[in-house]
């Protein structure tokens, strides 16, 4: 049996391994999870998730940014159903375990003890697949997470300038590991330079975001837009 990363965090610090060594064995643990997955289908993320799941389950802090779309967490099944049926080949027996698999991970939002921060960029809200009825679904969901206590939802509007051109999405798990996504698939960074570097750069896109009632307001305005599109769209 592979341990979790944070299974393997407890044993290294109640066996008191130096930084040096116990960094060494995370790197080990990442190399064997890699090696198992190799060959395997893809399944919810486009690659085998074993890894991926693991460092965003044991996290007590997850902090993502997102730039196109929808961070996993926050993303209805419907909108979920879209992702991966845009994986080269998919299938729907796969696509619909994936997004079993995605929305069971979303119980972690309501876990005592969590805490999750998102920022996104008013371009997530506006890439949009399926229909308007679809992401108005979706949108209310915003709503009702971004009023969760354990909860941070942020936005950067359009009228704002970026304080660093975003390449990829990326989520941050406590201070121990990145998870960065792109087309090919998202891969699991752990040296403890690189997490640093992106958890520098999470903060000024949080710095730059905006919160709270600013937010729900440009929730509802994006939702009245998809509102319009839908009635215009109808015969």
């Amino acid at each position: 049996m592979v341990p979790s990363f944070d299974v393997l965090d407890r044993l290294s610090r109640a066996l008191g391994l130096e930084d040096s060594s116990a960094r060494e064995v995370r790197d080990l643990l990442v190399a064997v999870e890699a090696a198992a997955d190799a060959g395997q289908a893809p399944d919810e993320d486009g690659i085998a998730g074993a890894v991926l799941d693991s460092a965003v389950r044991s996290a007590r802090l997850v902090r993502s940014f997102q730039c196109v779309v929808l961070p996993a967490m926050l993303q209805s099944a419907e909108y979920a159903r879209h992702v991966f049926q845009s994986a080269p080949n998919s299938t729907p027996e796969a696509v619909g375990r994936a997004v079993a698999a995605r929305v069971e991970r979303q119980s972690g939002l309501y876990e005592p003890g969590r805490e999750s921060v998102f920022v996104l960029t008013e371009a997530v809200l506006r890439t949009w697949p399926g229909s308007p009825a679809l992401m108005l679904a979706q949108l209310d969901r915003l709503l009702a997470v971004e009023s969760l206590s354990s909860v941070r939802l942020g936005l950067i509007p359009w009228r704002r300038a970026v304080p660093v051109l975003p390449r990829h999405g990326f989520t941050v798990c406590d201070q121990q590991a990145v998870v960065v996504e792109g087309f090919a698939g998202e891969q699991l960074v752990a040296d403890p330079v690189e997490v640093a570097a992106y958890e520098e750069t999470f903060d000024r896109f949080e710095r730059a975001a905006i919160f709270g009632g600013e937010v729900r307001e440009l929730l509802l305005r994006v939702m009245r837009e998809f509102r319009d599109l839908g009635d215009n769209a109808a015969p």
